[in-house]
């Protein structure tokens, strides 16, 4: 099975929350997982923003990071290509998006996973739409 997930479900591998265990059970079970380039910087802010607020050591800080990049080896990762900034401006013209969040749509969109990977209901309701299988981690 081939399995997009987006930030909101990648953190979740990472910071134990509401949905971390659904979306770890759906790491085990994927065949590939496929993110897009953004995916980990999104990651990084949130863990930066966790040490801001200090609910997040810098120590722990590292160790997920370090966790995360080596991680991405065994990730496909989608490129942003013309063809996804085309898909990109649709999805914004048709969708009540934000930008990053139309970036994964996308480039899920682009891989067609078997199945995609979310909390964001925006993105979720986007993705229904355009035919994909969803996977709500909220």
């Amino acid at each position: 099975m081939k399995v997009f997930l987006d930030a909101s479900a990648f953190a979740k591998r990472y910071i134990a929350e509401q949905g971390s265990e659904k979306v770890l059970a759906l790491c085990q079970q994927a065949e590939s997982l496929v993110v897009s380039v953004i995916c980990l910087p999104e990651l990084v802010s949130a863990l930066s923003r966790l040490v801001r607020e200090r609910k997040l050591t810098k120590a722990a800080y590292r160790q997920l990071k370090n966790e995360a990049m080596a991680d991405m080896k065994d990730v496909d990762i989608c490129q942003i290509t013309a063809e996804i900034l085309g898909s990109v401006v649709s999805l914004l013209e048709d969708h009540p998006l934000r930008t990053m969040d139309a970036i994964h749509v996308a480039c899920a969109l682009k891989y067609q996973p078997d199945v995609f990977v979310s909390s964001d209901h925006r993105q979720i309701s986007t993705a229904r739409k355009a035919g994909m299988k969803v996977v709500d981690v909220s």
